[in-house]
């Protein structure tokens, strides 16, 4: 596990789920709401800190997710894809990363074709087992409840980068 982490230069994320705890909550006039957690944020502006770039590969449109990107400067938003794979393999075809670099967080079978791909494949607490089944790590808590942070921290303490990150809101 530790040797796979230490090559990790691309987190990327499915949304619902992951980053959210998979409710999609519509308003009287049809407007998506999305319930995000400030603790996963920190966790992906930490990992930029560290020089790893972010990005998320969802099923769903949502301009709640556009706008949440932006905020935490996320390198690559890609929305309402119909198969996650090609996508993922467009990106890394355009951007030159392997496989082996990159750490994927999905919570669904649709996430399957990404996660039995990638360097280090994550999931979260409540996904089905045929998700956790080919996974290198599961959190401990569901998605949306700071999952994203646990992965965060998770790849920065065995990179070694933690503490200094740690320090530097010390100062």
């Amino acid at each position: 596990m530790e040797e796979r982490l230490k090559k990790i230069k691309w987190a990327f994320f499915d949304v619902d789920g992951v980053m959210t705890d998979g409710r999609i909550i519509l308003d009287g006039e049809g407007k998506e709401i999305k319930n995000f957690n400030v603790k996963d944020g920190i966790g992906i502006h930490m990992l930029h800190m560290a020089g790893i770039r972010t990005g998320i590969i969802t099923g769903r449109a949502s301009r709640a997710v556009e706008k949440r990107a932006q905020e935490l400067r996320i390198d690559i938003l890609i929305q309402n894809s119909s198969d996650k794979l090609v996508d993922y393999l467009r990106i890394k075809r355009e951007i030159g990363f392997s496989d082996e670099e990159v750490i994927f967080v999905g919570d669904d079978i649709v996430d399957l074709p990404i996660l039995s791909r990638v360097g280090f494949a994550v999931t979260v607490f409540d996904a089905p087992f045929e998700v956790k089944s080919v996974c290198h790590y599961i959190t401990s808590v569901k998605g949306g409840d700071g999952a994203v942070r646990e992965v965060a921290d998770l790849v920065l303490k065995v990179q070694g980068k933690y503490e200094n990150i740690i320090r530097s809101y010390l100062r």
